[in-house]
């Protein structure tokens, strides 16, 4: 035996001494020449020399040799009572035997009998081998008998452990064979085994059983926490085998952490109680001192720390655990590992999105910034620039915007473009003053001119064209920018275009005469492409419109060979209708065809999809796409909305939206202020009915917030933004593949239950990828589509919209019913008014019908900026300085509907020493109709409960009193909202 073995050795040293290619084959194909002539020769082959022989063959295929024999003889070798021929027969099978071949009957019933000799470590390399073939013809097989040796009460650990992960690779590749069913709940059970390898093995395949089926292994939630509590909480000599560098069992930590992100937080209060408390603890063991200075240690105590942070950020319900996550990563953001500041940087990325964090994560903005400026590494200098954008908001966004410009300037090329797009958007959502976007986006353009695509100029334009008071301002801007000797080619357009409409505005300064402007211009004109004469060509013939006395200049330009007999058609047309049409048209006709440039109706903005395509598809997920999510009261309601402080008009593209929703005013309807242009584009159509049970467990987190994750299970990421303008609101629908699997016939229909379909008309409700070509109802996997539901309130009402989605899954129906969050409060017009005009129609409003309070105790810590926030997020109106009581808080507005209005004003007042909070609430249609609105649940735990409301008729007394306000839209608000936050 042993000089067998050593002929074995000598000849695969031979192999690998040989000095050529050619030297290797020859000796290959010796050898295999040899083994087949023993394979055919030698009919007594003993089991040794036949494992020998078979392990050869392995050995050569590895090297990269087609072996075309020995596959029998590999099948007997599983039918040997050796373990070592046993165990070559198998690997020899697992790593050359095909799926389709017809050895496969012959290996099943070998498997077969190992599974059931009952002998341990057979049974296991049988289950190996399943797992490593994995093929539908395997799962066929064995799909139904795996999970009966999982569960058996005499199975051995070790072979639970393989029936585990045999199983789960099984589900993997055939799904639909692989069914649970009675086996479920014992599956489930698993978690509290003696046995810390069967956990590990067993969690990781109800991991991935839950994501596909979350109802029927719901359970393991409860079970997981216990495990993990008695954990987190063991010493590392009560684990002493899996203690790994004094932190106990840290693989099965990352991974009960990483189950309980498949579902919401628990409602059983012990549960999440216990739940809170592990995650407290693990934050409390990163702040602990090092017990060994091993980089394993640290690594495996992260690993764990990062788990519960995503945790902490999934369920986004917890103040407390958000704040201490967010510090606890901003110490990691000037840690000397690159590695970890990477990973801080791109959690606290998320962690901004939330209302409970977000102020947290601004205050480490001098840390990012620092880090923006001397990381070393490319990818972490990304992730912070990604982290100022995700923290910026009204109060920051100057500083943040001017660092971001600062360093683009010296940015590595292959992030330019994302950042320019990044600063764009910023300076648009959030500029306060417009003069100050206009500096911006030229200051972009002077810096960063080459990466500036077409879609933020156009912006520009769009922009400074709806906004009289800002014309003036950026033709000036935009020609001293001119007189640069060096100047990029989009400030040439972006010059061509804003002093071709609005030159006049300046041309009184005797340095920006008319003729200077044309020379500026002109003198530019050589030095640009195609389509930049084109528009400067268009430039001057408005110029002869604004100013007569350029004429004979221009139209000498005009005149010029290089012109009118330019080999560019497109330029030599132009010049020649321009010459033409300022020859022979009067003045009155020029004017009319060279008229200024009418809005621009708003539309979608395309940066917002370019910046979605360059980081890549599926790279921004719905809750990246919730920007800001503190601001989400301002577009429904918010007290900075006006003149002065709303963002910008822009409508969101279908494949992104990360500068926030803009909508737009019905046609006809007076345009509002701060260049929020409304567009009318609603068209009915007409709702299906569910027929799946309905899901509202995320409903109530939207009543005061517009944007967020709706919906999230193993297979799906339903995430929405949302905006209202008086009686209309526009919803995007996100909708997230999270799966590497097609998702086929995918289809959705909205319905609107009871008496809804009357007072909310849900129209133009279209399925697309972008904005105009309709997309096909298959979701590829890790994919994102968009949908867009119009909504207008006609009048009051109480019940939400259903929306139903149905999809193929593997082959399995998927049914899910949603309720849409439009509550009533959308519609919400906040109003401003004074102390007196406030407790004047309090007082007046106080007939039984047209009141209702409730007293409460309070969920949460009466955290004063958490309870301004809801209120604000209500949609009213929070009046500063109106109670008596500074502990108050009053709230005036309006619900605009299509057939009445209906005033509201509130009242809170919270008792901080006995957690109590008293809301009292009025309204009154002002509209003479004989009900007003009822709200439908708000405020968070810390704030409101339901309060049922009583509407009726007021006095004509009380409607002439309301009828003499010179605000014309009035209120006072009931509310109602048993919430949990």
């Amino acid at each position: 035996s042993s000089g067998r073995s050593f002929t074995t050795i000598i000849i695969l040293s031979e192999v690998k001494l040989c000095k050529s290619k050619e030297a290797e084959i020859k000796r290959i194909n010796k050898e295999l020449a040899n083994i087949r002539s023993k394979f055919k020769g030698d009919k007594a082959l003993d089991g040794y020399s036949k494992k020998k022989y078979v392990c050869k063959l392995l050995f050569i295929f590895l090297l990269g040799h087609d072996i075309d024999f020995g596959h029998m003889e590999a099948v007997n070798l599983l039918s040997s009572n050796k373990y070592t021929e046993k165990q070559i027969g198998y690997l020899f099978i697992s790593v050359l035997v095909n799926s389709n071949s017809e050895l496969i009957r012959l290996i099943n019933n070998a498997i077969k009998n190992d599974l059931s000799s009952r002998n341990p470590t057979f049974m296991c390399l049988a289950l190996h081998c399943i797992a490593n073939v994995g093929s539908r013809e395997m799962a066929e097989a064995f799909a139904s008998e795996i999970p009966r040796i999982l569960v058996a009460g005499d199975t051995m650990d070790s072979v639970k452990q393989s029936a585990a992960l045999c199983l789960l690779r099984l589900y993997k590749t055939s799904p639909d064979l692989v069914l649970m069913g009675e086996w479920t709940s014992r599956v489930v059970h698993l978690l509290n085994d003696q046995h810390m390898g069967v956990v590990t093995a067993a969690i990781s395949l109800i991991t991935c059983l839950s994501q596909k089926n979350p109802d029927e292994f719901k359970t393991c939630v409860s079970l997981a926490v216990s495990r993990l509590s008695r954990i987190v909480s063991s010493a590392s000599t009560d684990l002493q085998d899996y203690t790994y560098y004094f932190v106990p069992a840290p693989w099965l930590s990352c991974k009960l952490l990483r189950l309980l992100q498949c579902y919401p937080p628990p409602e059983d209060g012990a549960v999440k109680g216990r739940l809170v408390e592990c995650l407290e603890t693990i934050l409390n063991k990163a702040q602990e001192p090092p017990k060994s200075k091993k980089v394993q240690h640290s690594n495996a105590k992260n690993a764990i720390l990062f788990e519960a942070i995503s945790l902490i950020i999934h369920y986004d319900s917890e103040p407390n655990l958000l704040v201490r996550a967010c510090n606890q990563l901003g110490q990691f953001l000037q840690h000397r590992e690159t590695n970890l500041r990477y990973l801080a940087l791109e959690s606290m990325c998320t962690l901004a999105s939330s209302e409970f964090s977000h102020e947290a994560v601004k205050t480490h903005i001098e840390t990012v910034i620092n880090a923006l400026k001397t990381e070393r590494d490319v990818s972490v200098r990304q992730r912070a620039a990604d982290l100022l954008y995700a923290m910026c908001d009204r109060s920051n966004a100057k500083q943040i915007v001017a660092e971001m410009l600062s360093y683009l300037e010296t940015a590595d090329y292959s992030i330019r473009e994302e950042m320019v797009l990044k600063v764009a958007i910023l300076a648009e959502k959030y500029a306060v003053d417009y003069s100050w976007y206009v500096d911006t986006i030229l200051n972009l353009i002077r810096i960063a001119g080459d990466y500036v695509s077409e879609e933020v100029w156009y912006r520009v334009i769009q922009i400074v064209i709806n906004r009289d008071d800002v014309q003036g301002y950026a033709a000036k801007t935009v020609f001293e920018a001119l007189q640069a000797p060096a100047c990029h080619e989009n400030m040439v357009k972006v010059g061509g275009y804003i002093l071709g409409e609005f030159g006049n505005l300046i041309a009184g300064d005797p340095r920006s005469s008319p003729l200077v402007q044309f020379n500026l211009l002109h003198s530019k004109f050589h030095l640009c492409s195609v389509p930049t004469r084109a528009l400067l060509l268009s430039a001057y013939i408005k110029f002869i419109n604004l100013f007569p006395e350029t004429k004979a200049t221009i139209q000498e330009v005009l005149r010029c060979d290089s012109q009118i007999r330019n080999s560019d058609v497109e330029l030599q047309q132009r010049a020649v209708e321009y010459l033409k049409l300022s020859s022979i048209a009067s003045t009155d006709v020029l004017a009319t065809v060279l008229e200024e440039m009418p809005p621009f109706p708003e539309r979608e903005s395309s940066i917002l999809a370019k910046l979605k395509k360059k980081k890549g598809p599926g790279a921004v997920s719905v809750t990246e796409l919730e920007d800001n999510k503190r601001e989400g009261g301002e577009l429904n309601g918010g007290s900075d909305r006006g003149p002065d402080t709303a963002a910008m008009a822009s409508t969101p593209s279908p494949s992104a939206d990360l500068l926030g929703i803009r909508s737009a005013a019905p046609i006809g309807a007076a345009p509002t202020s701060a260049g929020s242009l409304l567009v009318d584009v609603f068209s009915e159509a007409g709702p299906a009915a569910p027929s799946a049970a309905v899901n509202d467990d995320g409903f109530l987190r939207f009543v005061c917030k517009n944007n967020g994750v709706l919906f999230e299970n193993q297979l799906l990421q339903i995430g929405i933004k949302s905006e209202y303008r008086q009686n209309l609101g526009r919803m995007y629908l996100f909708y997230g593949n999270k799966t590497s699997v097609q998702f086929a016939s995918f289809s959705t229909t909205v319905s609107c239950p009871g008496e809804l379909q009357s007072h909310i008309l849900s129209m133009d409700f279209y399925f697309t990828c972008s904005l105009t070509k309709p997309v096909e109802p298959l979701v590829e996997g890790g994919a994102q589509i968009q949908q867009v539901l119009n909504i207008e309130c006609i009048t009051d009402f109480s019940d939400a919209p259903l929306l139903n989605i149905k999809f193929r899954y593997g082959g399995a129906l998927q049914n899910l019913t949603l309720k849409l969050p439009v509550t009533i409060n959308k519609f919400f017009q906040p109003t401003e008014m004074s102390s007196h005009d406030f407790f004047q129609r309090w007082k007046q409003l106080s007939q039984p019908q047209q009141e209702a309070q409730k007293i409460f105790k309070a969920n949460h810590s009466m955290d004063t900026e958490v309870l301004k926030a809801k209120l604000l997020g209500l949609g009213m109106a929070l009046l500063d300085n109106v109670d008596p009581n500074p502990e108050n808080y009053v709230c005036a507005g309006v619900i605009q509907t299509k057939s009445q209005q209906v005033g509201c004003l509130l009242r809170l007042e919270p008792n901080a020493q006995a957690q109590v909070l008293h809301i009292d609430a009025t309204a009154l249609c002002l509209d003479k109709m004989n009900h007003c609105a009822s709200i439908p649940p708000v405020i968070s735990g810390a704030a409101l409960k339901t309060c049922k409301t009583r509407h009726g008729h007021t006095s004509s007394e009380d409607k002439s009193c309301v009828g003499k306000e010179s605000i014309s839209q009035e209120l006072r608000i009931l509310q109602k909202g048993d919430k949990q936050d």
